[in-house]
């Protein structure tokens, strides 16, 4: 799958760090053969990419359009389809399928949203679905918490 990972609180934190797990989690996706891309609303974050080492997991480096998500694709120049998207915004997650996270900040030892990542897409894989409650189904609506 093509697996699209937000910036900004979602792999990255308001302090810089990288949420703990991200480089695990991407290899661990590598390893499973999907394809990772990075994306952020405020264009391609190659500096990010490069200051955190994770270019060895990137199969691209694109902007995130910021409303009517899937139209603006070629305009923003996105050239790979996303098949599942992780991300702290849940319209994007309902316009595309796949995981919402809570923003993250701060760096703190105990997040795990990785790894709660990773066991939602290797279920997806598997069953075409997961009952985990941060699993979006791509076009869907955003359910209140």
């Amino acid at each position: 799958m093509n697996i699209f990972f937000d910036v900004d609180y979602t792999i990255l934190g308001l302090d810089d760090s990288l949420r703990p797990g991200t480089r695990e989690t991407f290899q661990r996706l590598i390893d499973d053969g999907h394809k990772i891309y990075i994306w952020s609303g405020l264009g391609p974050r190659w500096e990010v990419v490069r200051k955190h080492k994770l270019e060895q997991f990137t199969s691209g480096v694109f902007e995130k359009p910021t409303h009517h998500f899937i139209e603006r694709l070629p305009e923003v120049g996105v050239s790979t389809m996303p098949d599942f998207a992780i991300d702290d915004y849940p319209e994007v997650v309902a316009a595309f399928g796949g995981v919402w996270v809570p923003p993250y900040f701060f760096k703190r030892t105990w997040d795990v949203e990785m790894d709660r990542i990773y066991k939602i897409i290797t279920e997806y894989v598997l069953t075409g679905h997961s009952d985990d409650r941060q699993y979006r189904v791509k076009g869907s609506t955003i359910p209140l918490f």
